[in-house]
């Protein structure tokens, strides 16, 4: 095959059908996650006594478990990018001991983790400001759901073994068989059938999420035995990229922990200003996080794929891909706040119905849908470069955009008094900078590099 050839069989694999093909998928799988958080305070937060501290307490337990499993997470994408790029090289047997050296390497982890965590929850909550009730209700519902850390870093690992396949329907329907799960046992553990099932309240939502992350572990396992070239046989010897993988997902791992020293610091503030504060907080949040998911699963396609260009060097594709993921990524932001600016009264009323919580609500989600097209051109590119193996950069970016731009702008605008305002224009500013950061290296990177 000659170069125009293969130039023209990658242009179509890069083209807006193989990113849809693969992006569809991946948002489906990326939502799934976040819309189980979702339904846990929906459903917390409509509880008959005690909705206010239940709703907080998860809010809080939430932010800290993603914070973890995201920064555990980065082996994922490390190892999506590494599978990626030899798939593109045709080189894809140079890492075939690597992914179970990897699963089991994430496995130990998590445990050691989880050790560490569960007899700490009281210390761990207590420094996010939570007291009284708040905490009682936080520790019980972390102890549960920290069963599942193995279970999720296993599972998300897994994907990303399928999404350097350049596969993400697997995920997606290990996601949304997880999320059918979760929200069926979400009702009746939380409140029960009378004569049948005893109401577990809060601790009802946390057996219901370990019970999503087993059945999203058993498919994942099936799809990866069936339908991948892998094993789970590791070698003793270890894999020549086994210590680059490492290298990468570090990067990722301090990236990832600047970028949730801003989800906590947030949470702090909030719940220092008051249990009411703290319940309108964790409403945003969640919502943030399911759209910014949302936009990123679109992201991941462009992290397979922008991979595979760069083991193949085709860099003129990588910048049309970057494009039109560009495109259609800031298209689905304005979709999303145009849907939730139709029923902007209505979304706070889905998961609490305090008067003061909804008040604070709506005062503040204006801020949180401004931000969604800087979200979407900062996800984009973010998944780009972690396809690209981009990872010390990712990580000075965030450092950046944490310290010198999230950090100060909370602390500025928490002294003139503007609470969960100052919250969310920390968030601004923060997204600000990661987005700009992003565009202007890829473009000096990138833009008219030769083949």
């Amino acid at each position: 095959m000659n170069n125009t050839k293969r130039r023209a069989l990658r242009l179509r694999e890069a083209s807006p059908t193989m990113t849809a093909k693969n992006a569809i998928p991946a948002i489906i799988a990326g939502i799934a996650e976040p819309l189980i958080s979702l339904t846990d305070i929906a459903v917390i937060g409509n509880v008959e006594s005690n909705s206010v501290e239940a709703l907080a307490a998860a809010g809080i337990v939430g932010s800290f478990l993603s914070a973890v499993i995201w920064i555990l997470a980065q082996t994922k994408t490390a190892i999506s990018a590494k599978v990626s790029q030899h798939l593109g090289a045709n080189r894809l047997h140079a890492v075939k001991t690597l992914v179970p050296q990897t699963i089991v390497f994430n496995l130990l982890l998590s445990l050691f983790i989880y050790g560490i965590t569960a007899p700490l929850a009281t210390f761990i909550f207590s420094a996010y400001n939570a007291k009284g009730l708040i905490l009682e209700y936080s520790v019980s519902y972390y102890q549960i759901r920290a069963i599942g850390f193995p279970l999720t870093l296993l599972t998300f690992t897994i994907f990303g073994v399928f999404r350097g396949l350049q596969n993400t329907s697997w995920a997606m329907k290990c996601s949304l068989s997880g999320a059918v799960v979760n929200i069926l046992l979400d009702y009746l553990l939380v409140y029960g059938i009378e004569g049948y099932i005893p109401a577990m309240h809060l601790e009802g939502a946390a057996y219901a999420s370990l019970a999503a992350q087993t059945t999203m572990l058993i498919m994942a396992l099936w799809f990866f035995f069936k339908k991948t070239p892998f094993h789970l046989k590791p070698s003793l010897k270890l894999n020549p990229e086994f210590k680059p993988l490492l290298v990468m997902a570090a990067n990722l791992f301090l990236r990832t922990l600047s970028l949730n020293i801003a989800i906590m610091l947030a949470n702090a503030y909030a719940t220092d200003y008051g249990e009411n504060y703290i319940a309108a907080q964790s409403i945003l949040m969640n919502i943030w996080l399911f759209f910014s998911f949302f936009i990123d699963g679109y992201a991941n396609a462009g992290n397979a794929i922008g991979g595979k260009l760069l083991g193949a060097k085709d860099y003129k594709n990588l910048w049309e891909l970057s494009k039109k993921i560009s495109k259609y990524a800031v298209l689905i932001a304005l979709i999303l706040m145009a849907i939730c600016g139709i029923f902007y009264n209505q979304i706070g009323i889905l998961f609490n119905k305090d008067e003061v919580v909804l008040a604070l609500f709506a005062s503040a989600f204006w801020i949180v849908l401004l931000m969604q097209p800087i979200n979407a051109i900062a996800f984009m590119f973010d998944g780009i470069f972690k396809g690209l193996g981009e990872a010390a950069y990712l990580r000075n970016l965030l450092l950046v955009a944490t310290f010198l731009g999230f950090t100060p702008a909370l602390l500025i605008s928490d002294y003139f008094g503007l609470k969960l305002y100052a919250i969310w224009i920390a968030f601004l500013v923060w997204m600000l900078i990661r987005a700009s950061g992003l565009v202007i290296k890829f473009r000096r990177k990138y833009l008219n590099k030769e083949v």
